[in-house]
């Protein structure tokens, strides 16, 4: 009897192994794979790639800010004086701020970060294989998941027919139940280990990619004024540690308050780190044919463009938010695949962090 549970945990094991392989492999495949663009990469490109989407609405702003396009007041509330834009973002950003009337920084924050403009750079990132793509890793997960289930299984199997074997009259003419269950355990336990899923959102590429940027000298992207480039590309890197002299002491305190500028201060860092690290709780979703993440109706009416350095990515009639009134998530919709809602974690746009 026991050899049916042998044959039954093998078959669990194999079937999740094989489940879960393959997901790992598409968590890491690279579907657009191309040269790392050094100091040539898009601006917003950057911003997601050190800080995720929170970090691109901040460096649009900061851009938009020093470029006398709009007004971030103390009270943390954005006014556009001049709705002039260059990329689907800052369309996504003015629409959302209401025009001349204003909108709260954090609000305008979480609104655009979900937005299909902002959302989509994250994907072309993923796609070139500089970022991992958070629908994939969760998937990834589901499948580590399902090979514990199965050895979880195989030890009750293994231990249920090792029980009645030694409680049988002929054990001595048989033998052990766990000599082969214990090799089969020990199978599924190493290929846990040696198939972990990566913590880090950003890849090996993504941060030589990130050191390119960086150089030895300040990076100054070309799309921006040349009076701000230096202050904007680094604003882009390493968010309000950027804004460090007493000129931009009122940005940096409109942007994260005076007790969340001090702690930056302090700190050197923003959090984006945590985002590169893949501890962080960005708002980055995914977007995919058949997953949603709040509402699309008040999008800029973008859906269908691409971002400032020429990527698309996802489909133009799904979002990831996008309108200055979503939420992050309703009961019909999910975040990257029709099982996973998105409607926990809306803190700070937090849809999708892992």
């Amino acid at each position: 009897m026991w050899n049916f549970r042998f044959f039954l945990a093998v078959a669990l094991v194999a079937l999740a192994v094989v489940v879960a392989s393959v997901l790992n492999w598409r968590s890491r495949r690279v579907t657009d794979p191309q040269g790392l663009p050094g100091r040539g990469q898009p601006l917003l490109d950057v911003a997601f790639l050190a800080g995720g989407p929170a970090r691109v609405v901040d460096t649009a702003l900061v851009r938009m800010e020093r470029e006398g396009r709009v007004v971030v007041s103390r009270a943390r509330r954005v006014t556009v004086t001049d709705d002039r834009t260059h990329d689907p973002v800052e369309r996504v950003l003015v629409t959302a701020a209401g025009g001349r009337a204003g909108r709260d920084l954090s609000v305008l924050r979480t609104s655009v970060a979900g937005s299909p403009e902002v959302q989509r750079i994250g994907d072309a990132l993923a796609a070139r294989g500089l970022m991992r793509h958070p629908v994939a890793l969760r998937n990834a997960r589901r499948g580590r998941r399902l090979v514990v289930l199965a050895l979880l299984a195989a030890v009750v199997l293994g231990t249920v027919s090792t029980v009645q074997w030694a409680g049988a009259a002929d054990r001595d003419t048989t033998a052990p139940p766990f000599i082969p269950f214990f090799p089969l355990v020990l199978f599924t336990v190493i290929f846990l280990i040696a198939t972990r899923v990566p913590k880090a959102r950003i890849t090996p590429a993504g941060r030589r990619q990130l050191l390119l940027v960086r150089g030895n000298v300040p990076w100054r992207p070309r799309e921006v004024h040349a009076a701000h480039a230096e202050l904007v590309g680094a604003f882009a890197l390493d968010g309000t540690a950027a804004l460090r002299r007493s000129e931009h002491r009122a940005l940096r305190d409109a942007l994260t308050g005076p007790a969340a500028a001090r702690s930056s201060r302090s700190s050197g860092s923003d959090g984006g780190s945590e985002f590169a690290a893949g501890t962080g709780t960005a708002a980055w979703c995914g977007t995919s044919p058949s997953s949603s993440c709040g509402s699309s109706g008040g999008s800029s009416g973008s859906h269908s463009g691409s971002h400032s350095g020429g990527h698309s990515g996802g489909s133009s009639h799904h979002s990831c938010g996008g309108s200055s009134s979503h939420s992050c998530g309703s009961s019909s919709s999910s975040c990257g695949s029709s099982s996973s809602s998105c409607g926990s974690s809306c803190g700070g746009g937090g849809c999708g962090g892992s």
